[in-house]
């Protein structure tokens, strides 16, 4: 597999950063060194070069994400999907430090995100207001080289310029928060009760976005007790162990036959099949988790008996999601610090991975420069 590459062609300014000090040659970057499990941390990684119509920013922080940790782990989905050599990483925030010649909407110096699912433009999806979902899309971190490196290259028109409300811890996981966010505005909570199941980054962010926009109750369920006294703290009334036979018939007890709305965020076979049987007849489903491969399910009463409403929810929608995640953040009314536990410098990179797997840490951003 190719990895993508930013153009040579040369840039319209003379590249500093922060107006001041030339742009090195050579970079810090974490890359997958090996078709095998962990990363390698290169110190002299060559600094991508925009092309006209690209912006080369600064990354100041960078979340880990499942991405990520199923590259780490080099598992079958990374195996068939991740080239070897290209460097990871796609939420992040930091500041722009020059800008291809073909360049309008910004200037150096700006704070800075962005949409990591980069499509060609063309074809019917990216013509008509699904671009997240387009034919010949390039996810940053994936097909392409990411941003767990001191310099990111990025097409303008994924950039996103984030408000200067928005701390940099928070605007570093605009990515994962916009999941959240796709997923609870796609479903319609308002009013709704709501069940969540599966609590990891971002069925917890789901919680607190639920809670923002206007949900009546939320449930969740999941295996680990930690995080589903987090769900409570975070605005769920009920927090079951997915384990306990007896949940389903407890729910319903507490709503009219069923939650309104299933967000499932779990993407576990068990989970999935649990939160279809909760589902009240005519409810609608939002489903963001990903299953690791085929398995059975009972279409026929799960969906078409129940008449249910199945909503399947990829990335962010480009740019409505993102508008949605900035104004809900402006509000006050998201609660996002008890998610991000972790804060490490990018060389300590390995503990991150660490406590992500271990389950000690929820949402770890790295400082990279």
């Amino acid at each position: 597999m190719t990895v993508a590459t930013t153009s040579s062609r040369p840039i319209s300014v003379t590249p500093t950063v922060g107006g001041t000090s030339p742009i090195p040659a050579t970079m810090r970057a974490l890359h997958k060194h090996h078709a095998g499990a962990e990363l390698k941390l290169d110190a002299a990684r060559k600094v991508p070069a925009p092309g006209p119509r690209d912006v080369l920013i600064k990354v100041k922080k960078a979340g880990i994400c499942g991405t990520d940790r199923h590259i780490w782990e080099w598992d079958a989905w990374a195996a068939s999907r991740i080239p070897v050599g290209i460097t990871i990483g796609h939420e992040f925030v930091g500041h722009i430090v020059a800008l291809g010649s073909a360049v309008t909407r910004y200037r150096v110096g700006q704070r800075v995100s962005a949409e990591g699912h980069i499509s060609p433009g063309t074809g019917f999806n990216a013509r008509t207001g699904a671009a997240h979902i387009a034919d010949g899309m390039v996810i940053l971190g994936v097909d392409r080289d990411g941003c767990f490196a001191e310099y990111v290259c990025i097409p303008e028109e994924n950039v996103w310029p984030v408000h200067e409300s928005i701390p940099d811890h928070i605007a570093a996981v605009l990515d994962p928060l916009g999941n959240a966010v796709h997923t609870v505005m796609e479903a319609g909570v308002s009013a709704q009760n709501v069940l969540i199941t599966g609590v990891g980054i971002i069925g917890l962010m789901a919680v607190t976005v639920a809670k923002a926009a206007g949900a009546a109750r939320i449930f969740v369920t999941d295996v680990d007790p930690k995080r589903l006294a987090l769900a409570r703290q975070l605005g769920a009334v009920e927090a079951y162990d997915a384990r306990d036979s007896k949940w389903i018939e407890h729910l319903r007890k507490q709503t009219h036959n069923g939650p309104d709305v299933l967000l499932e965020m779990a993407g576990a076979p068990a989970a999935i099949d649990a939160g279809f049987q909760a589902l009240r007849p005519g409810g609608t489903a939002a489903l963001l988790g990903i299953p690791s491969k085929p398995f059975a399910f009972d279409l026929t009463n799960h969906v078409i008996f129940k008449g249910a409403r199945v909503l399947g929810i990829n990335g962010r929608k480009m740019f409505q999601t993102w508008y949605q995640m900035e104004a809900l953040l402006l509000s006050g009314r998201l609660q996002l610090d008890p998610i991000i536990t972790h804060q490490i410098p990018m060389e300590n990179f390995a503990e991150g991975f660490r406590l992500m797997q271990s389950g000690e840490g929820i949402k770890v951003v790295m400082d990279v420069g």
